[in-house]
């Protein structure tokens, strides 16, 4: 009889069944950072004060996020808090010009970042993981982050176990061609 796995295993199990072509994971590594910088930057307008505090949306929906992560797994729960701070803040000063300068960048990060990741998605020939369950829209930064991980040796355990649930990744043949091992 198996174990049962905790929450970030099953997770990120999951979310990575939708995600066993290397080229759909390498496309997340440029889509879901810029989509992540695009909502990030929508949220940081209108700015506000509250107790002394300049405050905007944006930082509720971190908080928000830090929580959920967090109660995953503590490492990646800092790791994710301190990448979407980082977010926020990068993305103050994009808030901070024009309405026009505002919208443009966001806007076309937003476009290209989920252009992006529906050319991974073909590759993989799945839907993206939010469209069966939203939590894969939190899920995505958390997956790339693992990736990170474990590409540089970190958290193989959890790779391991990952790949127990969704299985290894292997490139898909588009020509009907049987597909070759990558991993």
């Amino acid at each position: 009889m198996n174990a049962p796995m905790n929450p970030l295993t099953q997770q990120l199990g999951k979310y990575a069944t939708y995600h066993r072509d290397p080229r759909n994971i390498t496309t997340h590594f440029f889509g879901v950072p810029m989509i992540v910088l695009a909502v990030t930057s929508f949220l940081s307008r209108p700015g506000f004060e509250l107790f002394g505090l300049a405050l905007s949306p944006v930082w509720f929906v971190v908080a928000a996020a830090a929580v959920f992560y967090f109660r995953l797994d503590v490492r990646f729960g800092l790791t994710m808090t301190a990448l979407l701070i980082g977010a926020a803040f990068v993305s103050s000063f994009i808030a901070a010009q024009s309405t026009l300068v505002w919208l443009i960048v966001s806007a076309g990060l937003f476009i290209v970042g989920w252009v992006i990741q529906f050319i991974g998605h073909y590759y993989e020939g799945k839907k993206p993981a939010f469209v069966d369950d939203l939590v894969g829209l939190l899920l995505g930064p958390l997956f790339v982050t693992a990736e990170v991980a474990f590409a540089i040796g970190l958290r193989l355990e959890l790779k391991a176990a990952m790949e127990q649930v969704a299985g290894p990744t292997k490139l898909r043949q588009l020509d009907g061609g049987s597909p070759s091992l990558s991993k």
